[in-house]
């Protein structure tokens, strides 16, 4: 087996995580061809991967070990990505931050006609994980190293059947060869002194492919190494010629199962690196930053459920008061945090409330822009908006106090908040409005800032820092009037960008790791794609407060259109309702190319699904109520194709469900031919062309109740 346990079920037979950094390190130094194309680290475009990355770039640094980093945006650039890599001489080590656990990647179309010095880790939250890449041996499969995060060992039934049927199609394969080995007959006590001659016991119907004479073939000088080695397999599961076709179906429906039962997310990447890091005893309070950071992102976009959440914040908060030991009289509510000196960068345990930005923002925008309050009081319509208002002032609010930026809010209303809320939001089914967070002090630099809007401000970064035309409002000149009111369009703070991978610690990242360039090279590769420059611009504003805040303005623009997008959809009726799915396309509109955006696609669907969880009708099946599932899709005019994005339903607010777009868009476009391509690592995103996407929405919502 190749996966990786965690520490907690590591033993002297399973190696976990900081085995495997170990073998890096001693692979490293041993190589005779050390450069920064020895250890690459291939990143997804997402906050997890990103704060992973970072973690374990700072834990090479500090063992001198030079790496590259490199940005990859779906499977396409992974493929591209494989052809140029093969190239690399210097190459023994691959990490993949959140892709490639669903990949076969032992197999030849990935890595396994590769050198065999090169070892791929995967540390991937993604889920299903392939069965290849999972419990496949051999010289190729013990090269693919799957951080896991113990869910492998609750899966003895999908690896018995994993086993079994590949042992039965090595069997066919090696069927052709029979014929050309010599005759042996087979000693009297031996288990392969016949094939079953009943037509059950034959693997996969292959009883007209063995012929009499490949019964009677005689041992090679090994036979007897083969013959305990075959025993010992047959003890673990039915050799393929002891194979029915009943323990055939059970063990293909095992598998079945295993692929088809949708996608979800397990341990965040950056929680698998924090564990590497607290066993090598190098944790410190900037990779615990980025770990809540991680975790964080995948409650706020959905990814796990708050059940999850709350079991990683009980680690988290553990190691928060370990590591940031605090005076007893240091005050943890919302409103009392501030930095103890200029060197304060603690991170302290506070509940987080479910308003959007609210720290930076006015506090009525902060509620009108969260998708919670938007769903419970309906704030699309002009009803909502004076229920909103009227719960401001019931709690003692004023206007002109709710419209202007929190900071400049009265002291006495800030400490009140909470209380308030707890005694009049109820009233309006506000029940849920906090969630347990961690907040972060960067000394005199700048207020706290909580783990919430940090997130909220790297994927912004990642989502629109570039690529797209958006503008962003000035701080304090919403009503500066007709001179001082307007905003500005954004620009990415890090114009420096010109290469498509970092190289750390000061090595140049040549693209064989020789340090150099001729001119027509370094001409062609002086235009990087957007998303790229988003990523860098990101990756920098983890450590960078200064970017990070002034990202936040951005992410505040974003919000903004989601909101106005939402709202028009809304008021237009343009959801339809197909069969079991709920379906939305955006054809026209002033933010049509924000949208045509895979990430904010995907905040918009979340939105509708939040905003309408209680107020769409038509949710009641046979099996008992359930929410249905969304579909949207925007137009691309660059490219003439749709962007469609699925989301599952929710009928509670954190529930999270398993996401079963991915299998059932490849068996629609397969029904209907539509032209399509599939560019992200994300199975619930598909690409289609303007052309094809009525017959392909059709032939997606044919399944009827299927999820």
């Amino acid at each position: 087996m190749v996966y990786l346990a965690p520490p907690h079920l590591a033993s002297a037979a399973r190696p976990s995580y900081g085995e495997a950094y170990s073998n890096i390190l001693a692979r490293h130094r041993r190589s005779p061809l050390t450069s920064a194309s020895s250890v690459i680290l291939l990143v997804a475009p997402d906050v997890d991967a990103l704060c992973a990355a970072r973690m374990l770039a700072e834990l090479l640094s500090q063992d001198d070990v030079m790496h590259r980093i490199i940005p990859v945006s779906g499977i396409a650039e992974l493929e591209a990505m494989k052809d140029e890599l093969a190239t690399y001489n210097e190459l023994h080590t691959l990490i993949l931050f959140n892709m490639g656990a669903i990949l076969d990647l032992p197999s030849p179309t990935w890595f396994g006609e590769f050198s065999t010095k090169l070892t791929v880790h995967v540390i991937d939250s993604n889920r299903p994980q392939n069965l290849g890449s999972l419990f496949g041996g051999g010289d190729i499969g013990d090269r693919i190293v799957i951080w896991d995060d113990g869910e492998a060992e609750n899966m003895e039934e999908e690896r018995k059947a994993w086993e079994a049927l590949e042992a039965g199609i090595q069997y066919i394969r090696r069927s052709p060869h029979f014929d050309k080995s010599p005759q042996y007959e087979p000693d009297p006590d031996s288990d392969e002194d016949s094939f079953s001659s009943s037509e059950d016991e034959m693997p996969f119907d292959s009883q007209d492919d063995v012929s009499e004479s490949s019964r009677k073939r005689k041992l090679p000088i090994d036979s007897a190494r083969s013959r305990a080695k075959r025993q010992k397999v047959n003890e673990r599961h039915p050799s393929p010629n002891q194979m029915s076709r009943d323990q055939r179906s059970h063990y293909q429906s095992v598998v079945d199962k295993h692929y088809t039962r949708g996608s979800w997310y397990s341990q965040s990447a950056s929680a698998t690196i924090f564990i590497l890091a607290t066993v090598l005893e190098r944790a410190d309070r900037d990779l615990l930053w980025l770990a809540i950071l991680g975790l964080t992102y995948q409650y706020t976009s959905s990814r796990i459920s708050r059940d999850t959440y709350e079991k990683f914040h009980s680690v988290y908060h553990d190691e928060v008061i370990r590591l940031n030991p605090l005076p007893p009289s240091t005050k943890t509510t919302a409103d009392a945090i501030t930095a103890l000196s200029p060197d304060d960068h603690s991170i302290r345990a506070t509940e987080e409330f479910r308003f959007t930005l609210f720290r930076h923002w006015t506090l009525y925008d902060a509620m009108f822009h969260s998708s919670y309050v938007a769903g419970k009081l309906g704030i699309w319509k002009e009803r909502g908006r004076k229920r909103l208002t009227g719960l401001l002032a019931k709690m003692g609010f004023s206007i002109p106090q709710t419209q202007q930026p929190y900071t400049h809010m009265d002291l006495d209303l800030k400490h009140q908040l909470r209380v308030k809320l707890d005694a009049i939001a109820p009233e309006y089914g506000l029940v849920e409005l906090t969630y347990p967070s961690f907040i972060r002090c960067f000394g005199y630099r700048a207020p706290p800032l909580s783990a919430a809007d940090a997130v909220e401000a790297i994927s912004a970064l990642l989502d629109v820092a570039g690529g797209v035309r958006i503008e962003v409002e000035v701080e304090g000149a919403r009503h500066g009037g007709e001179w001082f009111g307007s905003g500005h369009v954004w620009k990415t703070g890090r114009p420096d960008v010109n290469d498509s991978a970092k190289v750390l610690p000061g090595e140049n990242g040549g693209a064989h790791g020789d340090g150099g360039e001729d001119g027509s090279v370094a001409e062609e590769r002086t235009e990087v794609p957007w998303w790229m420059k988003n990523f860098w611009a990101a990756y920098d504003a983890l450590t960078d407060i200064v970017s990070l805040r002034d990202a936040l303005s951005l992410s505040m623009s974003l919000h903004r259109a989601i909101i106005r997008q939402g709202t028009t959809i809304i008021d237009k009726q343009d959801i339809r309702t197909m069969r079991s799915h709920r379906v939305v396309v955006l054809s026209q509109g002033p933010d049509l190319a924000l949208f045509a955006h895979p990430g904010v696609l995907s905040r918009l669907a979340y939105w509708l699904i939040d905003a309408l969880r209680d107020k769409l009708p038509g949710t009641k099946f046979t099996h008992g109520k359930k929410s249905l599932p969304f579909i949207l899709a925007c137009l691309n005019e660059s490219t003439s194709t749709y962007i469609v994005v699925g989301v599952m339903g929710a009928l509670e607010f954190g529930d999270v469900r398993k996401n079963e777009f991915g299998l059932a868009f490849i068996n629609a476009k397969d029904r209907c031919n539509a032209r399509s391509s599939h560019n992200s690592f994300n199975t619930s995103v598909l690409e289609v062309d303007r052309e094809d996407l009525k017959m392909f929405l059709e032939a997606l919502c044919e399944v009827g109740e299927g999820y």
